[in-house]
């Protein structure tokens, strides 16, 4: 498995590109008080994603005590492919969409871990083109329901590499963790291990999320 994980890691640095592709409208899932969104990253296993998305959501779990939590796995390829960045992009846009048409009352945190954060970052009106596995804009999440998106957790950002951040209405909701020497998201950056660790980081995400709900 870390052989695997590894070498997937070792992938993302290499090939970016877009187009846009339609996804399919995502289905609606409870109307719980929280919803968590999540990106996978590239060829990354697990529910939501072994090394981000699952370690997160069992975080907040912990932390958002008061609150009932679902989660929502956004339906792309995660792959090298110009085309993933684009669809995942159109299915995290879609979901919310259709949540917040089904469910009113209900939040958002999206999370969104190396090829995942390009498609959350595209998502929230910030390009990844030029990223590693980025790509344009496809879609953004309607300015009406922008409210709703009480956090937003990024993990190995691609989009850093090329010295870019995300500014504007989502900063202050926005937590961007980078570990030092990670090439996926540190212009530079040599420690490719760096790119596999952000397990650790899932309980200081929960707590960001946590106080902005």
């Amino acid at each position: 498995m870390r052989i695997r994980l590894c070498l997937a890691a070792l992938s993302l640095v290499g090939g970016a590109g877009s187009a846009a592709l339609s996804a399919p409208t995502a289905a609606a899932a409870a109307c719980t008080d929280i919803n968590v969104v999540s990106a996978r990253g590239t060829f990354e296993p697990g529910s939501l994603g072994l090394i981000v998305g699952d370690p997160v959501y069992s975080a907040l779990q912990r932390k958002l005590t008061g609150k009932s939590l679902s989660s929502y796995a956004v339906d792309y390829p995660a792959n090298l492919s110009l085309t993933s960045a684009a669809r995942g992009n159109s299915d995290l846009v879609n979901h919310v969409r259709s949540q917040a048409a089904t469910c009113p009352d209900q939040r958002f945190i999206l999370v969104g871990y190396s090829q995942g954060a390009n498609v959350v970052d595209n998502s929230i009106g910030i390009s990844s083109a030029g990223a590693p596995v980025g790509s344009p804009i496809v879609a953004t999440i309607p300015t009406a329901l922008e409210p709703k998106v009480a956090a937003v957790l990024l993990f190995g950002n691609p989009i850093r590499a090329i010295g870019k951040s995300v500014t504007g209405t989502y900063q202050s909701r926005t937590l961007d963790i980078c570990a030092d020497g990670d090439p996926v998201c540190e212009s530079g950056g040599t420690d490719t291990l760096a790119h596999l660790s952000y397990r650790d980081d899932a309980d200081t995400a929960a707590t960001f999320a946590a106080g902005k709900v």
